[in-house]
């Protein structure tokens, strides 16, 4: 049988009382679960097989979406959070969720970016964005960018990142950049409050590599929210497609114009 695990941050009591309440529903119907803290410095055990359910918010799903990928596994993603884009099962419906997903379940593949820093070994998976940005506030950082050979844009801002379509409602949209369907097979590369240059994002095909460089200054490199290294002035991040998408249980509940109506009404965002 699949396992289900419930994922939540172990600062989360109602994640977790709401796991407990879903756990004995599933026992009801002879189904198991396990819980697991995303905070927990031990690893889950899980494969390929194993329903992750994220219990919280978008940065909980984006961390029970890395726990998931690294496995090939299906995320069940559990809106408990305010804004939640990219959250579309409702808390009261785990249940059915989760029985529905086991029998017959709409798995949408949500391309995620493969991201290594050049000359250090470094290597690191994003669903969301990975930025370039500057270390210090009031400092800002020159970034130039390439799309496969072809040189594009060189920025003074606060940074420049990289999104994936499911990754454009967030940071991406806080800077200015568009919306994009998630089902599109794109980059959108994004400057962050640049100084006396092009403030559009430019999008590109996803099968390319987007290179950013650091120019002048060392930066810090920030994959979905966590920084994994920094760069010195001439050091690149190379940043494509991962080969392997991450695979989301969707609901199809909540379609991407319901979630802008919700999240963006007036006095909300």
């Amino acid at each position: 049988m699949t396992n289900i695990l419930f994922t939540a941050f172990s600062n989360r009591t109602d994640a977790l009382d709401l796991a407990n309440e879903a756990a004995r529903g599933l026992r009801e119907v002879g189904i198991d679960s396990a819980t697991y803290f995303l905070d927990h410095p031990d690893a889950p055990s899980l494969d390929s097989s194993t329903m992750v359910v994220s219990l919280g918010g978008d940065g909980t799903f984006l961390r029970a979406a890395r726990l998931a990928h690294e496995h090939d596994a299906m995320v069940l993603p559990v809106n408990l959070g305010t804004m939640g884009f990219l959250l579309d099962v409702p808390s009261d419906q785990i249940v059915t969720s989760v029985k529905d997903a086991l029998v017959s379940a709409r798995v949408v593949e949500r391309l995620a970016l493969a991201i290594s820093i050049e000359g250090s070994g470094t290597s690191d998976f994003a669903l969301n964005d990975v930025v370039v940005e500057r270390q210090r506030v009031g400092h800002m950082v020159r970034v130039r960018t390439y799309v496969g050979d072809d040189e594009y844009l060189t920025y003074s801002a606060d940074g420049v990142l990289v999104a994936t379509p499911t990754g454009s409602t967030g940071y991406n949209f806080s800077a200015g950049g568009p919306v994009v369907d998630a089902s599109l097979s794109v980059m959108i590369i994004t400057p962050i409050a640049p100084h006396f240059t092009i403030d559009r994002s430019i999008v590109v095909d996803a099968d390319t590599t987007v290179r950013l460089v650091a120019h002048k200054k060392p930066a810090a490199v920030v994959a979905d929210g966590t920084e994994i290294g920094v760069i010195e002035p001439g050091q690149a991040v190379l940043v494509h497609r991962s080969p392997t998408p991450v695979r989301v249980i969707s609901s199809g509940a909540f379609e991407l114009g319901v979630r802008l109506r919700q999240s963006l009404r007036e006095g909300h965002a």
